[in-house]
């Protein structure tokens, strides 16, 4: 092996610590951030929930709306993204994502504007917490899906 300067020993170590990142992908920092997001923004809806001196089938429903509300973001996700790449979706479908979404916030506002055992402080700790929780749970939807268009491209 011919003899490296140090300069060149330096950017040969570089290069071998640095991953590459496809061109699209989300950096491993964004990644983590949303990862971050939803386990923050779920554990703090349900450590609430938990802890909530409510009914149990009051806790059952809050619950429920934050798991329906999840899978509805994520799949609206998919469809508006698989629409966008020309990618078949029926019409019921992409319809049916939309109103899914709709549904879910609107069952937690129509709840926490009804619910009488929660302070207001507590609803709008709710209402946030599930609006993070949806957020991330799109963002990491389309963190996935770059990261395989990226990773497609070779």
């Amino acid at each position: 092996m011919p003899d490296m300067n140090e300069n060149q020993l330096m950017e040969s170590t570089e290069k071998k610590i640095k991953v590459e990142r496809k061109e699209g992908e989300p950096t491993g920092a964004f990644k983590g951030a949303s990862w971050a997001a939803l386990v923050v923004g779920v554990a703090s809806y349900l450590i609430g929930l938990f802890n909530a001196s409510m009914e149990l089938n009051e806790k059952g429903y809050y619950f429920a709306v934050l798991v329906f509300g999840l899978y509805a973001a994520v799949s609206l996700q998919k469809a508006v993204r698989d629409k966008e790449e020309e990618i078949p979706v029926s019409g019921i479908y992409y319809g049916l994502s939309w109103l899914a979404v709709i549904v879910a916030i609107g069952l937690m506002g129509i709840g926490l504007y009804n619910a009488g055992s929660i302070i207001l402080s507590e609803k709008g700790f709710y209402g946030m917490s599930f609006v993070l929780s949806l957020f991330a749970a799109i963002t990491i939807q389309k963190n996935i899906r770059d990261t395989q268009v990226a990773r497609d491209r070779d």
